[in-house]
């Protein structure tokens, strides 16, 4: 398995709207065992994006995918930044 962790940040005020914005694009993506965004608890503008893969392929094809990539395109206006970003390798739990 193949994970992520990372932070994003949105211009002020439009953290929601990037939220939806995210999750807009998350439907059918082969191969994503879980996707989580989360509000950070400590910055108003800021997310923490949380993924879990099958296998490191599938995440890299999964940004080639139609409806992601107008997510991507939609969000890009909107995010200020990025912090921390972490890649993992999951070895088990429980999804949401």
């Amino acid at each position: 398995m193949y994970g992520l962790i990372g932070k994003m940040l949105a211009q002020p005020g439009r953290r929601d709207e990037l939220v939806r914005l995210l999750l807009a694009g998350t439907g059918a993506m082969p191969g994503c065992l879980s996707y989580i965004v989360a509000h950070d608890a400590a910055n108003s503008d800021a997310i923490w994006i949380t993924e879990v893969w099958a296998s490191r392929q599938h995440h890299a094809d999964s940004l080639k995918l139609p409806a992601v990539q107008a997510a991507i395109a939609a969000a890009r206006p909107i995010i200020a930044g990025f912090g921390e970003r972490f890649e993992t390798t999951p070895v088990g739990g429980v999804g949401i």
